[in-house]
């Protein structure tokens, strides 16, 4: 009986549309697009063939996946290579009814090789353009800043995308977390809300929970990107609940980096049950075996997740989402007429 109600729980995450609001661009570039690329752009790779590259995928913690995340990125350079790689995630996101993306990229990694920033936001936006008008997928691009580099490299990074200000929701914050806390971006968030943009912060994943207070406090972001060891502190649970503040959690990408050692050890439910606006997401699916749905069903199978916590986790997606309150009420009434095709009762 068990195992059948799991089923249908599974079921039901494949089929109910979501929005996925933590997605790294360049972390759903896939082997076979990566060789297609560098066949395209003249590029030497260190891996003999795909299936080399992707037995390379076997990462002991967050800095063993970025070294080869890197190198990936480095057949990226022209804005077509760009276009290409958002198209075939947004293919993938349809297939798991995705209808809303919030989609991160990094321009540093590619400035730095003397990739135009253009050739990276334009490349971007025309594939949100197409996934708007082929796909029904909205789409708004989220600029992070790396922040293993100084934060007056994140300042000439802003500098450089203001051109670009219009086709951009927000900024983040990611790359190695450890010893690299938030408060060290102070100054380059201030001067992101005071131009309006969103805001959003990897923390809490491999550094500590007052990672997360510095990300609320120091850089007043709106959303937290993982978040998952904020129930070492129940002071900072009992604020983030009084806050609604998101946490864009990554299951697969947790088990990958070793952040847990099972998904059966996953917090999405405990995080659920404390009254958190947790949801699911990717990550950087090409490296952590899953897109959307790949994470859903297997977090529901590891930790029997109901049809409930299913819906819940789909309705947060639209709640932490950056869109207008009509665009949201137009996705909460998605969500429940799709609940209520598949008689389940929300």
């Amino acid at each position: 009986m068990k195992n059948a109600a799991t089923e249908r729980a599974v079921a039901l995450a494949r089929a109910l549309p979501k929005a996925e609001l933590h997605i790294h661009i360049e972390g759903s570039l896939e082997p076979e697009l990566i060789f297609a690329l560098a066949r395209r752009n003249g590029i030497e790779l260190a891996y003999a063939s795909v299936e080399d590259l992707r037995a390379a995928y076997a990462f002991t913690d967050l800095q063993s996946f970025l070294d080869i995340y890197y190198a990936g990125a480095s057949v990226l350079l022209h804005e077509a290579d760009f276009f290409d790689m958002a198209w075939a995630y947004f293919l993938r996101a349809q297939a798991d009814q995705v209808v809303h993306v919030e989609l991160f990229f990094d321009p540093q990694t590619h400035t730095a090789r003397g990739v135009p920033m253009a050739a990276v936001i334009n490349g971007l936006s025309a594939a949100c353009q197409k996934a708007q008008a082929e796909l029904g997928i909205s789409a708004s691009l989220i600029l992070c800043f790396l922040r293993h580099l100084s934060e007056e490299d994140a300042q000439a990074t802003l500098d450089a995308a203001l051109p670009f200000r219009e086709l951009l929701m927000g900024v983040g914050l990611d790359s190695s977390e450890l010893g690299h806390p938030p408060e060290k971006f102070q100054r380059v968030f201030q001067r992101c809300r005071e131009l309006g943009l969103r805001t959003v912060a990897h923390a809490g994943e491999e550094g500590p929970p007052d990672y997360i207070w510095q990300a609320l406090q120091g850089l007043q972001v709106e959303r937290i990107d993982h978040g998952v060891r904020c129930l070492e502190d129940p002071a900072l649970v009992l604020e983030l609940a009084r806050r609604r503040t998101p946490l864009t959690v990554c299951p697969l990408s947790n088990l990958k980096l070793c952040v847990v050692p099972s998904l059966g050890h996953h917090p999405m439910k405990r995080l659920l049950d404390a009254g958190l606006c947790a949801l699911v997401n990717s990550d950087d699916p090409a490296y952590f075996g899953g897109y959307l749905n790949e994470n859903f069903e297997q977090l529901v199978r590891a930790l029997d997740l109901s049809e409930a916590d299913v819906i819940a986790l789909a309705r947060n997606s639209f709640e932490a989402s950056f869109v207008s309150d009509e665009a949201r009420d137009r996705l909460y009434a998605l969500l429940d007429r799709a609940v209520q095709s598949q008689g389940t009762q929300a």
